[in-house]
């Protein structure tokens, strides 16, 4: 069931009478993704796994009480956000921004030791937000969800978003601006 024409929204139904191709096909669709952000906001590849794991069974077993009345992504992303911020309540989480990859052969030593260090500065900043501002700057900077939809992931109104945003831009800039000036929009 890898048809394009077929919303995820028909596929969950699906899912909830019974269809494991249909799940199989949700799963094709959004394990990226997911462990995309869960690995952002976590920074081990085991407890991105493990949370995306979680969120595929968690969609399963609701299956058959899914009912379409928001974007299935919307409703997904509430799902993923929840796993992310309890383990993190679990442990100290390690942000990363980019998924693991090889140093880019083109950059030479000393432009590679600063991207790494500037990648560390931005990664120890992020880590010292508390989780709901990292979390809703994840999804607006990297996955770039508007404050409803952050909102919604969050289970907060889009103006606790604004300020979350805001108080984690302040501290941004606060660690970050000593270095380098920094300032995201």
């Amino acid at each position: 069931m890898s048809d394009p024409e077929v919303n995820d929204q028909q596929l969950m139904q699906a899912v909830g009478s019974g269809d494991h191709k249909a799940f199989g096909e949700i799963v094709r669709r959004h394990q990226t993704w997911a462990w995309t952000i869960a690995y952002r906001f976590l920074g081990q590849d085991e407890d991105a796994a493990d949370v995306v794991q979680d969120a595929f069974l968690r969609l399963l077993d609701a299956s058959s009480r899914y009912q379409p009345s928001a974007n299935f992504t919307t409703y997904f992303y509430r799902i993923i956000t929840r796993l992310c911020l309890d383990r993190a309540k679990k442990m100290q989480p390690l942000y990363v921004e980019t998924t693991p990859d090889s140093p880019d052969p083109q950059l030479g030593v000393l432009e590679e030791m600063l991207r790494q260090e500037t990648a560390d500065s931005v990664r120890a900043a992020l880590d010292s937000l508390p989780p709901n501002q990292r979390m809703a700057i994840l999804l607006h900077y990297f996955e770039e969800l508007n404050y409803s939809e952050i909102a919604s992931a969050l289970e907060t109104t889009p103006k606790a978003v604004e300020r979350l945003l805001a108080r984690g831009r302040q501290h941004l800039r606060a660690i970050l601006g000593a270095r380098d000036n920094f300032s995201p929009s």
